[in-house]
């Protein structure tokens, strides 16, 4: 899990004294720019539909950098940067597929969801699954696969959030984690997924904006990249081979995990229904793949800078690659980039936690209602009550952050692409998919996941190298996808209706 490497990074920094106040002050203003649109999109916020889908009316721009920002979470900011100082290029296998998904993600989910979104009044993805298979039991499964994701994801990020405001504000472990789910639960309850989007706008600038620095930065420290390059080549070669320290199967792993899986993330997947006017799909791969280009120059620049720096002599040994970021900002950079960094770290999280909150409320309040034929009469009024429900649940667990965190957060991503990528952007696409083919996924990416996951964290079973449990999981559904939907493929034309048929073809 992405967010488990900003956590254990973030556990062990200590801020210098004549750094913190210049860190508190970017928080405090951070906070308050949140605040600010918190309590501008709860005034524009009056039905289900603006509290789930923001009315179906944000335009293209503010859509994309809202997607970069969940997208790449606290990832980009400290487990990324670790992870390259670990294994060398290889880890550019994670975020290489990012053009290509984005390109898949335009053409293959987002005209036809946003479309069947309009036609059938929809607002969330298991929605989308339902009304594509005709099946109330397909919706509220993948209802509760998204929730079982969610607990994980939720869990994670809490304790991110808490270790992160403790970093700048030096409040302990416990308030931090009140503290950061209190101000993600003020606009995620009060202004829905509108307060989330431009909260992710905001959020998502400050993002590139500080990735931007940080690479100029590091460029000027070093010498630029020959110099980074020569330094590294005379004392680890393997470090800039093609495929790092990583052997290729697991490289080409992570570019089929992270390639592929990006397709089931509700987080991304959801944003589709909000654009206000289809037609400027066609702009969005563009200009995604230009913002995570942005926001991944620290992600690049930290992880083999800071590389060089050791193996140079500039900074000491880091006791765990996780601290690469940490290393970098609090004893090279100028303090007011370090507090721009680790208020984009808070950015991530919060940004990251509005999501899954809203998404898992829609299930419990739309999706589980409409699976077992009672829909919820008021959306909005429970939607808001549920989100106040899954933050304090998520609270709660993080200050167990333990065995039970940690294991919580393995498997968010493997899961929710191993039940969600078939079931919803082949079915949208394959009108050969059945009913029977979709839930069989589902549920075999939820079991499969859940297992794998589980005893490999036990240590009951060991991986061969270059093997994971996502990647297991996800080729086990897709095979149990196409099994099943050819063996049940005389229901499949009665299991399309009319105008879901009429998308499929546009």
């Amino acid at each position: 899990m992405i967010q488990t490497a900003s956590v254990s990074a973030l556990l062990q920094v200590a801020l210098p004294n004549a750094a913190r106040p210049a860190v508190v002050a970017v928080g405090i203003l951070y906070f308050a720019v949140v605040l600010g649109i918190s309590v501008w999109a709860a005034r524009r916020t009056r039905t289900a539909r603006d509290f789930f889908v923001a009315g179906k009316g944000i335009g293209l721009v503010a859509l994309t950098v809202a997607s970069v920002s969940v997208s790449v979470s606290g990832f980009a900011f400290i487990g990324g940067p670790g992870f390259i100082y670990a294994v060398g290029l290889g880890a550019m296998y994670i975020v290489l597929p990012a053009a290509v998904t984005n390109v898949m993600g335009a053409w293959v989910l987002a005209k036809r969801m946003r479309l069947l979104g309009e036609a059938r009044a929809l607002i969330t993805i298991p929605d989308a699954i339902g009304a594509r298979y005709r099946s109330r039991a397909a919706q509220g499964l993948s209802a509760v696969a998204i929730l079982v994701g969610i607990v994980g994801y939720m869990a994670t990020n809490a304790l991110a959030m808490g270790v992160v405001i403790n970093s700048i504000f030096g409040v302990g472990l416990g308030w931090g984690i009140w503290i950061g789910m209190g101000v993600t639960l003020a606009y995620s309850a009060s202004g829905g997924i509108l307060a989330g989007i431009y909260n992710d706008v905001f959020q998502g600038t400050l993002m590139a904006l500080a990735s931007v620095l940080v690479f100029i930065f590091v460029l000027q420290f070093s010498g630029g990249l020959g110099e980074i390059s020569r330094t590294i080549l005379a004392h680890d070669p393997t470090f800039l081979g093609p495929w790092g320290k990583l052997t290729p199967l697991a490289a080409l792993s992570f570019f089929f995990v992270f390639s592929m899986g990006s397709l089931g993330q509700p987080q991304a997947v959801h944003k589709y229904y909000m654009l206000r006017d289809p037609l400027q799909l066609k702009w969005y791969p563009l200009l995604k793949t230009l913002g995570l280009v942005l926001v991944l120059l620290l992600y690049f620049s930290v992880g083999v800078g800071v590389k060089s720096f050791v193996l140079s002599g500039r900074l000491a040994p880091l006791a765990s690659p996780d601290q690469a970021t940490p290393a970098l900002l609090l004893n090279v950079t100028p303090i007011i980039l370090a507090a721009l960094v680790f208020s984009g770290v808070a950015a991530a999280t919060m940004s990251a936690a509005n999501s899954f909150i809203n998404i898992g409320a829609a299930a419990v309040t739309h999706d589980l209602p409409v699976a077992f034929g009672r829909r919820v009469k008021n959306e909005l009024r429970w939607g808001r009550a549920v989100t106040v429900l899954i933050a304090i649940a998520a609270a709660i667990t993080a200050q167990r952050s333990g065995t039970m965190v940690a294991f919580l957060g393995i498997f968010g991503w493997g899961l929710f692409a191993s039940t969600l990528v078939p079931a919803l952007a082949i079915g949208l696409n394959w009108q050969g998919a059945t009913r029977a083919g979709a839930m069989a996924s589902i549920a075999t990416g939820l079991i499969v996941t859940l297992a794998l996951e589980t005893v490999a964290y036990w240590k009951v079973f060991t991986f061969p190298a270059g093997v994971t449990a996502s990647a297991v999981a996800m080729v086990s559904s897709f095979l149990v996808f196409f099994v099943v939907s050819w063996l049940t493929r005389r229901t499949a034309p009665m299991e399309i209706d009319p105008d879901v048929r009429l998308v499929m073809e546009l």
